[in-house]
């Protein structure tokens, strides 16, 4: 009879313990949880409601406190908030997954062959598109033309875009479709030629010529692009991308699908500089639901280093007397910051070049009129003059950068501009000084999708082999705290949701990741090899 009796008052002890704590949906424990708060402080546990942190601390606090019908054990391994590419494209990468893989190819016949092949798989394809050849890997690092493309494919359309997107070779088929002709010109581009021939070979504002005239992708389409995409984002710690330069067309794609329970991927758009799209959200304002962002219009200055085509203040060092190009008048620009100031849009301009940098900041600095929280940003700001890293802190210009570019051209930089202009290129640290913090992106599928390399190319300054031995310019390395800070709080802050996102406290959205590898103590050599265990949206495992 008494072992009823304490059997019974444990049981009342207990119901009344439970009833006193308070329900949550998801607790997570023992994890070292890097919260990235203003004191970058670590918690062990944490309690998620309606896909919010209602509270973090100690292990015993929190599940003292609360009780939750799902428990996350985290085994001592380190939490993250969710990673934030601050700079990407997310529909174009999903749509490169069902394109020609161009990457790493050694000469541009190992590229031909790889058309060819994709071409025997896919023969119903309409077109043919594929992206990722950079004639800097090939011999003699020369542009290759369309002739055996034109041999191979006369009377279906291919066009192969350059590994940043800012140069393509078209065959001829792609070139008629187009209605390219050999004696075109284009503002703030290059349809190249030989002997009064086309050689399939278009720079920037070209290759907008042959893409518009694509037959537009079917909500299907999109949906295998998307989810494609958000699976693989999510397999590397990504839980928000920043989608720079997109249709409004894309965005009625992404907001149906979310909105369908097909996409659950959080996003923040920047709108392409285009009159369509001005047209149609500047009357209206930003656009919100829980999982989009549009609020960012997004120009281009200039082309891109590796194409030469970003516009320099001399000329580049390997092509004498050529010193790239704006793709727009200059007058377009301070117009479009005209037009934008009194308003609730972001102005994010792709400016790579010296003088594609200072002509941006001095049209920013004209219309922001000192410091501010307008939030305007420069894309990339990836070679800039001594002289003009200080108008980014005096007009409050968010620099926002993508560490894997500086490990991927440092190979051939000094080449492109010389020693002395490459001191202020890829210069996070001098970039860092003038607000107080830097978003960090990756610029997929430009570059790798993975944050982590992200981190290693901030932190280490190196390649995936250990190049160079001393690391690429140490002097502007970032420290592991501001790295991450980078991709979680800063890139957050960069798209005006900092509020909302981007770190591990009380009110923000719980959007997580386990790693089993601390990024904040692991030593150098095994960063790299850092893997995902967990991702969390919401509070909901999606990884």
């Amino acid at each position: 009879m008494k072992n009823y009796i304490v059997l019974a008052i444990c049981f009342l002890l207990l119901f009344c313990s439970c009833r006193d704590k308070q329900h949550a949906d998801l607790i997570l424990h023992h994890g070292r949880v890097y919260t990235v708060d203003s004191g970058f402080s670590i918690a062990e546990a944490f309690a998620v409601k309606d896909g919010k942190i209602i509270a973090t601390g100690k292990n015993e606090e929190i599940l003292n406190h609360f009780v939750a019908d799902s428990m996350a054990d985290a085994h001592g391994n380190a939490v993250y908030p969710g990673f934030i590419d601050a700079h990407a494209h997310f529909v174009g990468y999903g749509r490169t997954l069902f394109e020609v893989n161009l990457y790493d190819c050694k000469t541009w016949e190992e590229a031909v062959q790889r058309v060819k092949i994709f071409e025997q798989e896919h023969p119903a394809e309409g077109w043919i598109r594929g992206r990722g050849w950079d004639q800097n890997k090939f011999p003699g690092h020369v542009y290759p033309d369309n002739a055996a493309l034109n041999e191979l494919f006369p009377g279906k359309p291919v066009v192969l875009d350059r590994i940043d997107g800012h140069a393509a070779i078209a065959n001829a088929k792609a070139l008629e479709l187009a209605g390219i002709k050999a004696d075109q010109e284009i503002e703030g581009g290059n349809i190249t030629t030989k002997d009064g021939k086309l050689t399939g070979l278009l720079i920037d504002n070209a290759v907008d010529l042959v893409t518009k005239a694509i037959p537009p992708a079917a909500k299907a389409t999109y949906e295998k692009w998307l989810t494609a995409a958000q699976r693989n984002c999510f397999a590397q710690g990504l839980t928000t991308i920043t989608d720079c330069g997109l249709m409004y067309t894309d965005v009625n794609m992404i907001d149906t699908l979310q909105r369908e329970g097909k996409l659950l991927m959080r996003l923040y758009v920047m709108l392409s500089d285009d009159t369509a799209n001005l047209n149609r959200y500047l009357p209206k304002g930003p656009y919100k639901t829980d999982r989009l962002y549009v609020k960012g219009i997004k120009a281009y200055a200039d082309g891109a280093l590796g194409s030469r085509g970003a516009c320099l203040l001399a000329p580049y060092n390997d092509q004498q007397g050529w010193a790239g190009f704006l793709l727009s008048k200059p007058a377009h620009y301070d117009s479009l910051a005209q037009l934008l100031v009194n308003t609730d849009f972001q102005l994010c301009t792709h400016a790579i070049g010296d003088s594609g940098n200072r002509m941006v900041l001095n049209v920013y600095s004209k219309y922001l009129k000192g410091k501010n929280d307008k939030r305007w940003r420069i894309e990339h700001a990836q070679v800039v003059n001594k002289e003009d890293f200080d108008l980014f802190g005096k007009a409050s210009v968010i620099p926002s950068v993508q560490p894997t570019h500086a490990t991927s051209d440092m190979y051939w930089a000094t080449d492109r501009i010389g020693i002395d202009r490459l001191k202020g290129a890829y210069a996070y640290k001098q970039l860092l000084q003038q607000n107080g913090w830097l978003p960090l992106g990756t610029d997929f599928p430009v570059e790798d999708i993975s944050p982590i390399k992200t981190f290693y190319a901030a932190v280490v300054r190196k390649d995936a082999k250990g190049f160079p031995a001393g690391g690429f310019q140490m002097e502007n390395a970032l420290s592991r705290e501001q790295a991450i800070r980078g991709m979680t709080i800063w890139a957050a802050k960069a798209d005006c949701m900092e509020q909302e996102i981007g770190s591990i406290e009380a009110g923000k959205k719980a959007d997580f990741i386990i790693l089993d590898k601390d990024l904040m103590q692991v030593g150098e050599g095994d960063m790299l090899s850092a893997k995902v265990v967990g991702t969390y949206l919401g509070g909901m495992k999606v990884y």
